[in-house]
């Protein structure tokens, strides 16, 4: 299924549908990130904010919310806390990662320096728990805060195994359930949980979020290996030349022999790249299929988003959530 043909996809349904409240959301998150006595963090969170992106994190939260019946206002706070979280981790994480550029654009770290980086993130997260107590519950509040430090787990966990050849699925898992699926299910999990839905449907909602963000973060991954340019923003390679040890490798090195093992040493391990190192990774990844069996990864996660969301009362919102698991997957698909 390709929804990128589609003549209004899902994320921009659910921008359209949830206008309303996104326009409450980026109101807030504007008065949140003033500062009367520090003019330079506006300027750096306005870099980033500004920048476009999808805003679907937040608006994770505010379907969530809507699904389960909630007329507001507090799924306004949340969807603000969920975005100041992950603005602030991308500005740590291209501190880093030491990026040059987010979103087409220079990174903030690079037009003013590594520590407003740092301070800026630090500040985001002190606003993103003001924001987070506002609503006055403490089963939400448990929520988000175990989230943003699932998410700071993961990093420190990435960091450590992202070039050790002992790195297995499981712990790939691990990494990406911080990093990035952390904060999907965290945003569906609050949006019930404000909305005071059941149990089960509080459930349903997390295991949505989880599988969406375990289907993303697989994508992104293997488009790393065979994606567009053009379409992705990257360049193909960037993860083999930063010597990240991302699923369709990890598959690799399970099958590989003594000769790959040691060229996967050198390359990811050691760091020792040479000319033609990228093009002999690929064809190494397709003569163990591991592209392919990554692709079924993905789509298998996007599935369980799609089962998972089929239990929650039938509504357009729903609709478009379902829609939105496929459509993380249609790049390879």
């Amino acid at each position: 299924m390709s929804l990128d043909n589609a003549a209004t996809k899902p994320h921009e349904q659910l921008a359209s549908t949830l206008a309303d409240g996104m326009d409450a959301v980026n109101a807030l998150i504007r008065e949140r990130m003033a500062s009367e006595h520090a003019p330079r963090i506006p300027e750096v969170t306005a870099h980033l904010v500004e920048a476009g992106g999808k805003r679907l994190r937040p608006m994770l939260v505010l379907a969530a919310a809507r699904i389960c019946g909630y007329p507001g206002p507090y799924d306004v706070h949340l969807a603000a806390t969920v975005e100041f979280i992950h603005t602030a981790t991308l500005l740590h994480d291209d501190v880093v990662d030491e990026s040059a550029q987010r979103r087409g654009r220079p990174t903030a770290n690079l037009l003013w320096d590594n520590k407003s980086s740092v301070l800026v993130g630090d500040y985001l997260f002190a606003r993103a728990f003001q924001l987070m107590v506002e609503p006055g519950n403490l089963r939400v509040l448990s929520i988000l805060s175990n989230a943003a430090a699932t998410i700071a787990e993961g990093e420190v966990l990435q960091m450590t195994a992202a070039q050790d050849l002992r790195t297995d699925e499981a712990v790939y898992l691990k990494v990406v359930r911080g990093k990035t699926a952390a904060l999907f299910s965290a945003a569906t999990e609050a949006g019930g949980v404000i909305a005071g839905a059941d149990d089960a449907q509080v459930q349903a909602l997390f295991d949505y979020g989880d599988a969406l963000g375990i289907a993303f973060q697989i994508v992104d991954d293997l488009l790393d290996y065979q994606g567009d340019t053009k379409a992705t923003g990257k360049n193909v390679g960037d993860d083999f030349r930063e010597r990240k040890l991302t699923l369709p490798v990890i598959k690799a090195v399970a099958r590989a022999d003594a000769d790959e093992r040691a060229f996967w040493q050198r390359t990811i391990e050691k760091g020792r790249q040479e000319d033609g190192d990228l093009e002999h990774a690929i064809a190494l990844l397709h003569k163990h299929d591991t592209l392919t069996a990554t692709r079924a990864d993905a789509l298998a996660w996007a599935d369980k988003a799609k089962t998972a969301m089929a239990t929650l009362p039938s509504s357009d919102v729903r609709r478009m959530l379902i829609d939105l698991a496929d459509y993380v997957v249609a790049r390879i698909t």
